[in-house]
């Protein structure tokens, strides 16, 4: 289906644009700027040569798809003639992208980016894009002769501009992973993937054709409206793999890190069972022991608080932990426990009153908050010594990069997560666009004939009604199928709710319907009955589900006998239990634990990583996913989730 968008009233040809594959090109901008933001992170976090093979594959992974945005949205275009493409030309505008998104990586790596470097970044990283998106409509070849407005060329060029220096500024920002928080990295590209849009099709609108002699078409190729799909489906693709990558370099970075906290949390566990045998001996064996660790590049402070005067002595590292120096901090226990986030204080004052009961150790992690508003969190552990006076000495471990370190994992998973949809939705893209085009062909044929109705004399406003009330029903069809697919595409936080188990199942097959059909499949379903709600994140339930659907149909796309899916739900005691089984060639037992490792495929195109991130989460849910061999061939795939309150709980 098109949209007429602009008609000339001189000898200007009419034109017009796909709406699906314009929607195609948006949401290749989009991927492009998050996989950029992504890997602006990874470029500034590493050295070396590693470094420059970041450097060049975030180039060539960006450029292909910017351009890949840029041409899609250029297929889109349609003229009452037939266009081809010169593809050397074509060749020459994804080199331009690719050198501008070279530059964009440098430049963003940079130790500082002041107005003058944004300005001069911005002038020269648009002028690449404007350069990428001549260059491809000068490749175009037609009976057509191509005018350009000049004053829609400069807003065009401005746009990029514009943009480039946004971001830039972005990806500037976002370049420090430890601090990089997802959804507003997702909503910075939805900016981004907006502004490359918006100057495309600026740059398209300064355009008019008139007719012309036939071109010279050497060296030309004609793409077609499923070739366009293609390019879409294999940029999406490369641009996830390109996420997925970049994930994993940081999760790896990441448990590095965890590594070596862990052998220094034991060292420091060893430190603190030594002050349980005196104050002075501890003192002194502590401070040893400390200035080693100092001289070691660890962050370890002493503190020794004397609770018959409640004053509290701190070594200089304790000061840097709470930002304070000796001139401004008063010595008192009071003004230390004013440093205290407000939410930990209570836990800390419920340590510290246990150990004056008889514990036998003081343990606790808090946030301390600087003068200057920063956060420091902190590992505390002490023992109380009576030697004359009672004392309670300790240390005080700086694990602000420890939990960061956390944190960007958990961002990862999500990631990951998020990758695996998108994985997911580029396989079935050809299949949602036919799930699509069925109720939208209805709705056409219905309006029509409704119109033909109402044309009569006099007119049957009974059949009018009912054909009006199919055109309602195929709309309704039609949105319900979009709202699938965009909540499978969201990254958005679990959020958990009661769910019918039955009904997310229905939901899922309708999406893969026509995967099913297109391979020949028969579904049987056998649900249970009055099942008990389920607690689950919906959009994550359904990516287990999808997964495992498409996992099945993939197992039985060699076969050659019947092809059937068997999908069950039933009670369990841990909840609700959901099955899939495939009559395909099954697995190998001894792989039994392995197929749910990350990577791990057998799969000639596949990633390894579907069944990894399905299993975790299902865990994160509180349920359990395993496999078991079907009877007699084939795969059974099984999982459970908890219940939402209790067994008498019911969905409407």
């Amino acid at each position: 289906m098109t949209v007429a968008v602009v008609t000339s009233a001189n000898s200007a040809l009419p034109h017009s644009y796909d709406e699906l594959q314009v929607a195609l090109s948006v949401v290749i901008a989009v991927a492009a700027s998050y996989a950029a933001l992504d890997l602006a992170g990874r470029v500034t976090a590493t050295r070396a040569r590693v470094r420059w093979a970041w450097l060049t594959g975030g180039a060539v992974a960006m450029g292909i798809g910017i351009w890949a945005m840029h041409y899609v949205g250029m297929l889109a275009f349609r003229l009452p003639l037939p266009i081809s493409y010169h593809w050397p030309t074509v060749l020459l505008s994804l080199s331009a992208g690719i050198l501008c998104s070279a530059f964009a990586l440098m430049f963003v790596s940079r130790p500082r980016m002041g107005i003058r470097y944004a300005f001069v970044g911005s002038v020269v990283m648009g002028s690449g894009i404007a350069a990428l998106h001549y260059i491809g409509m000068a490749a175009m070849r037609l009976s057509a002769a191509m005018r350009f407005d000049l004053f829609i060329v400069t807003l065009s060029v401005a746009l990029a501009i514009g943009f480039s220096l946004a971001a830039l500024s972005l990806a500037f920002y976002f370049r420090d992973e430890a601090k990089g928080m997802v959804w507003r990295k997702v909503g910075s590209a939805g900016l981004m993937g907006s502004a490359i849009s918006a100057m495309h099709y600026t740059g398209m609108a300064a355009a008019s054709f008139v007719p012309s002699f036939p071109p010279t078409l050497t060296h030309s190729v004609s793409v077609s409206s499923v070739g366009t799909v293609a390019i879409g489906v294999v940029t999406l693709i490369l641009m996830g793999l390109a996420i997925l990558t970049s994930s994993v370099g940081r999760r790896f970075d990441a448990q590095h890190l965890e590594f070596a906290l862990a052998e220094t949390r034991g060292k420091l566990d060893q430190m603190t069972r030594v002050a349980t045998v005196g104050a002075a001996h501890a003192a002194q064996e502590w401070q040893h022991r400390l200035d080693l660790a100092q001289r070691a590049g660890l962050r370890i402070g002493l503190w020794d608080w004397n609770l018959s005067s409640n004053i509290v002595v701190w070594s200089d590292e304790t000061y840097r932990q709470f930002g304070l120096t000796p001139d401004t901090f008063s010595g008192q226990v009071e003004d230390a426990v004013s440093r205290i986030h407000p939410e930990d204080l209570p836990a800390v004052m419920e340590n510290i009153e246990k150990v004056l009961a008889g514990d036998l150790e003081y343990a606790t992690q808090y946030r301390a908050v600087r003068p200057n508003g920063t956060v420091c969190w902190i590992d505390a552990r002490g023992v109380l010594v009576r030697n004359g006076q009672t004392h309670m000495i300790g240390i005080s471990i700086d694990i602000t990069d420890q939990k960061k370190a956390q944190q960007a994992l958990q961002e990862t998973r999500m990631e990951l997560a998020h990758v695996s949809r998108m994985v997911t939705m580029g396989e079935l893209t050809a299949s949602i666009a036919h799930e699509i085009n069925q109720p939208l062909t209805a709705i056409v044929a219905n309006g029509s004939a409704s119109l033909r109705w109402l044309a009569m004399q006099p007119p049957n406003l009974d059949e009018a009604r009912e054909a009006m009330s199919r055109v309602v029903r195929d709309a309704n069809r039609a949105g319900a199928v979009i709202g699938r697919v965009r909540g499978l595409i969201r990254k958005a936080p679990t959020e958990v709710e009661p769910l019918d188990a039955n009904k997310k199942i229905r939901q899922v097959l309708a999406l893969a319907a026509s995967e099913i059909l297109k391979d020949g499949v028969t579904v049987r379903t056998e649900l249970a009955d009055d099942l008990p709600a389920v607690l689950g994140d919906h959009v994550q339930v359904e990516q287990v589900m999808l997964n495992l659907i498409i996992n099945g149909i993939d197992a039985m796309s060699t076969i050659a006998g019947p092809r059937q899916l068997h999908i069950r739900s039933a009670k369990h005691p841990q909840g609700v239990l959901i099955q899939v089984q495939d009559s395909g060639t099954g697995y190998d037992p001894a792989q039994a634990d392995v197929i749910f490792e990350p990577f791990f495929t057998t799969k000639r195109q596949g990633i390894g990583m579907g069944l990894s991130i399905s299993r975790s989460i299902v865990e994160a849910h509180g349920g359990r996913l395993w496999a078991t061999p079907g009877s007699p061939h084939g795969a059974i795939f099984q999982f459970t989730l908890p219940l939402a309150q209790s067994s008498d709980e019911r969905v409407a």
